[in-house]
């Protein structure tokens, strides 16, 4: 208990007089009457009415906060411990997890039937090779199909990215995104290859193999150069 009262004030207030302290936390000055003051010097308060204006500078005081760094911006920020046991991760704001979140989902939200058979029969064809599907920690957007090993990328663009099913507007947006992830994809020196499949109005096994072929053609000749001269397909 930290008093802002002198021995003459207490002695001559009243029983229920109400009477100055200082906050052990936040340092403001706070009232309790002379009688509950009278109780914590006895020793016999349990509640720490007079070391604390409120139960949430008690708690602060007995739970200081952690100091820890946002995994996606390196700000550094304090959390609860509890906030800490409720979860691994750090982030600092919404944004900071949500973009964390974008780029680190094993799977995406919207994968075509198409997209799903590619992954299974690639995965089967090539054992051996690592496949990223559907997934943003490349370039930061998402990628349809993409070989880590090959800096090679696969973009399977159906009509949506051509005409405009949505409207306009919509139409504009997706190839503005195209554009990006594009622009993205040259950064990073990865080669990406768009593939048409807005003829494919429905997905059947007999229509999916052209592209199918198209991606092993590329992966062949992948393979075959580095068969040829290794280096240059890993540098």
């Amino acid at each position: 208990m930290i008093p802002l009262y002198t021995q003459e004030e207490f002695d001559k207030a009243k029983s229920r007089q109400r009477l100055t302290l200082k906050c052990r936390h936040c340092g403001k000055t706070f009232f309790r009457p002379k009688n509950k003051i009278q109780v914590i010097i006895k020793g016999n308060d349990k509640t720490y009415l007079g070391d604390f204006c409120s139960q949430i500078c008690r708690r602060a005081f007995e739970f200081p906060p952690v100091y820890v760094n946002c995994e996606t911006c390196d700000k550094s920020f304090s959390k609860k411990p509890s906030q800490i046991k409720k979860s691994k991760h750090n982030f600092c704001c919404k944004s900071c997890s949500c973009t964390y979140s974008n780029t680190h989902k094993m799977k995406g939200t919207r994968i075509s039937k198409l997209e799903k058979w590619l992954a299974t029969k690639l995965s089967s064809l090539y054992p051996n090779l690592e496949f990223h599907f559907n997934r943003k920690d490349a370039i930061n957007s998402e990628l349809d199909i993409y070989i880590p090993s090959f800096k090679l990328a696969f973009e399977l663009n159906g009509i949506f990215h051509y005409e405009p099913i949505y409207g306009p507007e919509k139409l504009d947006q997706i190839q503005n995104n195209d554009n990006r992830k594009f622009a993205a994809c040259l950064e990073q020196g990865i080669e990406l290859c768009i593939i048409d499949t807005s003829k494919q109005k429905y997905f059947k096994e007999t229509t999916s193999r052209p592209f199918l072929e198209i991606i092993q053609n590329i992966i062949l000749l992948k393979l075959s150069r580095v068969a040829r001269n290794p280096i240059d397909e890993t540098t």
